[in-house]
Formats: structure tokens, sequence, C-alpha cells
């Protein structure tokens, strides 16, 4: 996928005015995050922080431990048979899928939902070389008809409607005419079950894998990744190294959080768990299991302030409650990772010059820590990254003008009192609702707050005063 993460602010601004896309995204993601809440405090609100801490604390354990992880990790699935490559860029996944399957004559790849896929360009890579791949998850499959990237990491399609899927099936698939979801549902499937049992090979991510026992976790609702990971003769497993867990345990409760964090589910429909290919004695599963573990930039974040953003369960629940994300939906953040944990991530692997409004995508309200189900400080992340553009002088001259200026008024009492009264003169004569200059910036989407009659050095001035006028009459009765 092309990287247009410059191009947010006029991206965004398209966004907005699309009325039935910012509808079909603020409802999708306030069903989820109202889902997410339902879930996740069922119990007590005391049991829902403390799954998230624990989860928290198992996945910063497998960072810490991460080289070693990662070779335990190998040997244990090299062990159950499985075939293991690692990829340090986009284009050396790409090379390793493509020669496994010019090794076993592959011409048609049944895929599961996977974001790392979509972040080394995977399927345009294999279909330059005449392989059919067909996208199995209902959501992906949609957009993958419609020639579009997805616009969340856990709903890819929340930004269409039903009428525009519909649109796109009569159309790309020739459905008959419906306007019953159920319908569309199964016709779609029966499409995909020819694909499925025509596929040579099947390509999945991996949500998890259990370093402890060398297993690759995937959890679906769909039940498209068993069918993936099973029917074809050869399955390819695409996983970035900071999916690794180290124990059963560390799964168990990340597996909880999940599915809470993005859907609302005590569990995913499918909680499926692969130990390597097909034995002897079984009548199904794949004759081979090739494992990718993808670096493509992680390491280097590894080993920065950063790190924390690749614990990361990829489940979506910052998107649904971020204000930003909710306005835009995501094809405006330009790349595979949108909402507050894209505008973290993106830079981090596509460099920070190729997303620079990113960090900028926030109102740094918080919510998307809150939420997280791993308790990763994003808003923290996002503060640094604006720390860095203006390290490397990536800032605008208006806005570093405006910034020393700000700054030596409020150092100086004198400079802050005078622009407090200036301020205030000035607000009588311009409307608040229309600030002039480069001021208007604020005033073109909010409302800008009436200055106080009577500022509050004065009014702590007088106060002070008061208090010293009782003291000194309290004084004078005394004596």
């Amino acid at each position: 996928m092309q990287i247009q993460s410059n191009n947010f602010i006029p991206a965004a601004a398209i966004a907005v005015a699309n009325k039935e896309q910012r509808t079909a995204v603020t409802t999708g993601t306030g069903t989820a995050y109202n889902r997410r809440l339902a879930a996740m405090f069922a119990t007590s609100r005391d049991h829902g922080e403390a799954m998230r801490q624990q989860a928290a604390a198992a996945k910063r354990r497998a960072l810490n431990n991460l080289p070693a992880l990662l070779e335990r990790a190998e040997a244990n699935m090299q062990a159950n048979g499985m075939q293991v490559r690692w990829a340090i860029d986009a284009a050396e996944v790409n090379r390793l899928v493509l020669e496994i399957a010019q090794q076993h004559g592959v011409q048609t790849v049944a895929k599961s939902k996977s974001m790392v896929t979509e972040e080394v360009g995977l399927n345009h890579a294999l279909e330059e070389q005449n392989i059919r791949v067909v996208e199995t998850d209902l959501g992906e499959y949609i957009l993958q008809l419609n020639q579009e990237p997805p616009s969340h990491i856990v709903t890819p399609v929340i930004h269409k409607s039903k009428d525009s899927i519909r649109d796109i099936f009569e159309r790309e698939i020739q459905m008959p005419h419906t306007d019953s979801p159920d319908e569309m549902a199964r016709f779609a499937r029966l499409k995909l079950r020819q694909d499925f049992l025509a596929a040579d090979m099947g390509v999945s991510g991996g949500n998890f894998i259990i370093a402890e026992t060398g297993t690759i976790c995937l959890v679906t609702n769909e039940g498209n990744a068993r069918m993936v990971t099973s029917l074809p003769r050869v399955h390819v497993a695409v996983v970035g190294i900071e999916k690794i867990v180290e124990t059963v345990e560390d799964y168990a409760t990340l597996t909880q959080v999940l599915p809470r964090s993005a859907t609302g589910q005590n569990l995913t429909v499918y909680t499926h768990m692969v130990n390597g290919p097909r034995r002897a004695h079984e009548e199904d599963g794949p004759d081979h299991v090739y494992v990718i573990l993808v670096d493509n930039g992680r390491s280097r974040i590894y080993n920065t302030e950063y790190a924390e953003a690749l614990a990361c369960i990829r489940c979506g629940a910052c998107l649904n409650a971020c204000p930003v994300y909710q306005s835009t939906g995501g094809h405006a953040y330009g790349w595979v990772y949108p909402g507050p944990i894209g505008a973290v991530v993106s830079p981090l692997l596509v460099g920070l010059k190729n997303a620079k409004p990113l960090p900028y995508a926030s109102s740094l309200c918080g919510n998307c820590k809150q939420v997280c189900p791993v308790d990763i400080d994003i808003p923290r992340m996002l503060l640094d990254l604006r720390h860095d553009l203006v390290e490397q002088g990536d800032s605008e001259g208006e806005w570093m003008l405006g910034m020393r200026a700000w700054a030596m008024g409020n150092s100086s009492p004198a400079l802050y009192a005078m622009g407090g009264k200036v301020a205030g003169w000035a607000s009588r004569v311009f409307p608040l609702s229309k600030l002039p200059g480069p001021l208007q910036g604020w005033t073109k989407y909010r409302d800008f707050p009436e200055f106080a009659e009577k500022p509050f050095r004065e009014m702590w001035k007088e106060r002070q005063a008061g208090k010293k006028a009782e003291r000194d009459e309290e004084i004078l009765r005394s004596t």
C-alpha cells in the first residue's frame, strides 16, 4: 500500500464532508465502544482493570525478553514440524512467500485477515506473478472486490453502508438484488466456499505465538481462518516478531482481553491454535506449515523509547474511542494502521518524514490509553513524536514564531498582564466566533471561550489585600 500519510489534512477534510461514511463510522465505533465497556467490566470495574494490568504485564514481559523468546519459539515451532523463516523487510517477506508458492506449484491463495500482509503488500507481489489471491474475511473480501484498503484494524469495512456493499456485490460478483444482509452474506459465503476448496495455499497472520509451545494462535468470528489453515495443502503464517508471548497462561489472559476490547465478546467464535502440519494419523490439515517472522522496522522501534508501541495486540479499541478517527475514518491516515495507534506506529515504521501530520491527528483526550487492553501510553508517544518533529526542524515558521511569542509573553509578568488586557479589549472588538489572522484556525472548528471580566491575577491581589486588611483590623482590636 502506497504511503500517503502526509496527505492526512486534505484527506480528513474530504472524509468529514462525506456524510454517509461519517455516519457509518460513527455508528460502528460507537457500538463497538459500548460493547467493550459492557464486556470488560461485566463483573466489576476492578476486575476489568485487573485483567488489563495482567495483560499489560504479559506483553511487557514478552517484550523485555523478546530476543530469547523468539529463539525459543523458533525451536519449538521447528520441533512441531513447522518451517521457520525470518524476514528483515517487506521485500524479503514477499520473496519468501513467492518462493514457497513456486516451490509447491501454487496458483490460488486463500487469505485470512492479516494486517502485516497489508503492511508488506503481499497481495500485489503475488498477483504480479500471476498467482490469484482471495481475501476470505468478509470485510476484506468486500474491499478487495472494490479495490480499497481496509479502514479499521478489526472491522475493515466499517466505513461502508449496507447499500454500498449491496451495490459492490451486484456489480462485481453478480449477486441478485437484495436488501437482506443475511442473503448478502450467504451469497458471498457460497462464492468463497469454491475458493477455499480450490486454493493450493492458505496465508494467515497470527494474533499470538506462544514461545513455550511453538503454537500459532488465531482469533476470528467467521471461521475463514480455520478453513485457510486446514483445507489447502500449504499454510503460510506471516507474523510480526512482536506477537510472541511467553506462556500458555499469558495467552489465556490476552485472548480474553482481545475480543472484549475488539468486539465486546467474552471469546471470539473461533479460537484457533495451530501446532504444525497434519500428522500421519490425521485426516485434516496442511501437509506443510511455514512461519515467516517479520521485522520490517520492529527491531528499530524496539531499541527506542517507543518500544511500548510493540505491545499493541491490534484490537482497535483506541480507534473506536478516538474522536478524530470517528470523524475521519481510517483512509485519511494514508497507510495500513489508522487511529491513535496508527498515528504512533506508522511514523515509526515508514519514517516520521513520511507521516508528519499523524502525531497531530489527536485531541490528546487520553481516551485511547484508557481503553487500551495492555495500557499503552499512546498520548505520551504522540507528544514525543511532536517533539521529534520540532527537533528535526519540521515545524512551520509561522507556528514556531507564534510559540516563541507565547513563551516570551508567559515568561514575563508584565508582558503577560499586558497581553491579557489586549486580548480582553480585542475580544470586545472582534467576534469570538471568528478570530482574525492565523487564530481563525481555532474558531473554524470550535468556539473560543469568553475572557473573564476580571483576570485571576487581579482577583488574587484583591483577595490577598482583603485578608491583610482583616488581619490588620484584628490586630488593632486586640491591642
